[in-house]
């Protein structure tokens, strides 16, 4: 999906009004996304039914979701880098691409948040025994991120980006178990495999990965960041940092429900590392 490419190639067949509405996104895309229908019509020069019909025109159901494709479309253009970086980009344009889709995937994935799965992982994990967070490849770094921040509670947690430890972990695990599995694209057949395994005995599955994916079918709750990256081409980025905020949202949850006692308790460790670490400077 490239809406900008569809646009360009669309160009020759818009109305004026349409065009003038085109020549706006064009030259800058990333701020078009944070503008409601009233300031792209009025920056455009048109009406604002001027801007629905373009949006229609270009396969979206109406102007929010012409804004949710445009953004979809932000995250996904050099291979191994990005897909908006030119070969001839200086540090500043590079640098500013980059920022952008970032910032254009956590939208996406922020306005497509099922809070509802969300309440169950964070519920689920309130209630294990022990938590393990399984990832392999770019997503194993995301499930270290995710073992390092709950170290600091007392349930018991482990984390393996091996495939022989996650499935001896998966053949171990019990009815008290989450298993926290990450992957961005959800068609890594060995970590579908232990997901299964790991359900066949009992544990509770959390996927965070692609909506739809095989995956996503095999596990009991799925948090999903919506972002259209593709990873057999391009170098994981956007999607990383998606996922980081899920676990962020998972971790501010689960604190938040223990209550005082473990906020308290959490102060106590961050005290207890104090002296690890230089003083500031006081200049």
């Amino acid at each position: 999906m490239n809406l900008l490419a569809d646009i360009q190639h669309s160009y020759a067949k818009l109305s004026k009004s349409e065009r003038k509405v085109a020549d706006v996104i064009l030259h800058a895309p990333e701020q078009a996304i944070h503008r409601s229908i009233a300031q792209l019509a009025q920056q455009a020069d048109v009406s604002e039914p001027t801007v629905n019909r373009f949006s229609r025109r270009l396969g979206a159901k109406g102007y929010p979701d012409f804004k949710l494709l445009l953004a979809q479309s932000l995250v996904t253009g050099a291979p191994y880098v990005n897909r908006h970086v030119d070969q001839n980009d200086s540090i500043q344009d590079y640098s500013s691409k980059i920022f952008d889709s970032t910032m254009a995937a956590l939208n996406t994935s922020r306005e497509q948040l099922d809070y509802t799965q969300l309440a169950a992982a964070t519920e689920a994990l309130l209630s294990a025994h022990k938590v393990s967070f399984f990832g392999l490849g770019a997503s194993a770094s995301v499930a270290h991120d995710a073992h390092n921040k709950f170290l600091r509670f007392d349930t018991p947690v482990m984390l393996s980006d091996d495939i022989l430890m996650q499935r001896m972990i998966a053949l171990n695990a019990n009815t008290n178990d989450v298993i926290v599995c990450f992957s961005h694209t959800g068609r890594t057949k060995a970590l579908c495999e232990v997901a299964a395994l790991a359900r066949s005995e009992g544990a509770l599955v959390i996927g965070i990965t692609a909506a739809g994916s095989p995956l996503a079918a095999t596990c009991d709750i799925v948090l999903a960041t919506h972002v259209p990256e593709d990873t057999d081409v391009y170098m994981p980025m956007a999607s990383r940092i998606a996922q980081l905020v899920l676990i962020d949202l998972l971790i501010t949850g689960y604190t938040l429900q223990r209550g005082p006692q473990i906020q308290e308790k959490l102060r106590a460790i961050k005290a207890s590392l104090r002296d690890s670490r230089f003083e500031p400077d006081s200049q």
